[in-house]
């Protein structure tokens, strides 16, 4: 068993971290007498299931092998006290282990794991984006907010000590007052906040309802619609964010109409983009558009 990767995976309100990954099943067996890494995580593992009550301490003792033993009996498993292929498969597929990760996940990042954190705070009631597995404004912000709530340093950065916090703090707090309107902004809100703008002029550099331009609008839009912060520019905008091979609703779209990603809106979905068009002000348009669709250039998630 390789050294893991940890992961994060949700089950019913906790965070489950496997501590062992599934590229590793079957490269090891650990059995009594053995000494290894590996072994501490199997205890790991084994107390966090109410088995193993002593000490993790690496070492395949009797106390490890009964636990062994108990868990494949319980699991109509070979009941031999070594873990193995199909004792390891059960243990991933029977985890419910809540542990914390040396991984630190902050803004910028995106991860299964970042994902998995969303869909854990969405339902504390501190996060109500879609997850999308993208660490942005809204998921730190809902991060700081979970640690203000907490107790906890607020870094906005999800460690061992909010894991821990995540795990055990089971209660809903949906309706806080803790919690700011503005994280609870939902993709649907930006885009029917982005609405009420529908014929506003173009300006160049513009980023008020008294003109904008294609990235003015977009910024003003998020930051007044849903409290997110996004780059300024199209291009560092296409430097943001989490691809995604089709567009969901109040995702940024792309288009090259001078060379590279020089212009961008916001999709509202069946096919759809609001944009601040050089010659039309805000307005709504096609991406099957015969002047858009050979310039699209892609979509990126920034909630």
């Amino acid at each position: 068993m390789k050294k893991i990767i940890s992961s994060l995976a949700l089950c019913s309100s906790l965070i489950v971290l496997p501590t062992i990954s599934h590229a590793a099943l079957g490269d090891k067996l650990l059995k009594e007498g053995m000494t290894d890494p590996d072994v501490k995580e199997l205890q790991d593992v084994l107390r966090q299931k109410g088995i193993f009550s002593a000490t993790s301490t690496g070492y395949f003792g009797s106390i490890t092998k009964d636990s062994v033993l108990s868990f494949q009996r319980s699991h109509s498993l070979t009941a031999d006290g070594i873990v193995g292929p199909n004792t390891y498969q059960s243990l991933i597929a029977n985890s419910t282990s809540a542990v914390t990760s040396s991984t630190l996940l902050k803004y910028g990042m995106t991860s299964n794991e970042v994902e998995k954190v969303q869909q854990l705070l969405k339902e504390k009631g501190y996060f109500n984006a879609t997850p999308t597995g993208y660490f942005g404004t809204i998921t730190q912000t809902a991060v700081m907010n979970f640690q203000r709530d907490q107790g906890l340093a607020v870094d906005g950065i999800v460690g061992p000590a909010t894991l821990n916090a995540l795990n055990n703090a089971s209660t809903s707090i949906a309706g806080s007052s803790t919690v700011n309107s503005s994280t609870q902004a939902t993709a649907s809100d930006i885009v029917a906040y982005s609405k009420k703008f529908i014929g506003v002029p173009y300006v160049w550099g513009g980023t008020s309802p008294n003109g904008f331009d294609c990235s003015g609008f977009i910024y003003y839009v998020f930051k007044n619609g849903g409290g997110v912060t996004v780059p300024r520019t199209v291009a560092t905008l296409y430097q943001s964010g989490k691809s995604t091979s089709t567009p969901n609703i109040g995702d940024i779209v792309f288009f090259d109409t001078t060379g590279g990603p020089s212009h961008a809106g916001i999709y509202i979905g069946n096919g759809q983009f609001i944009h601040a068009g050089s010659s039309t002000g805000v307005t709504i348009a096609s991406l099957s558009n015969s002047y858009w669709a050979p310039r699209y250039l892609g979509s990126k998630s920034i909630l």
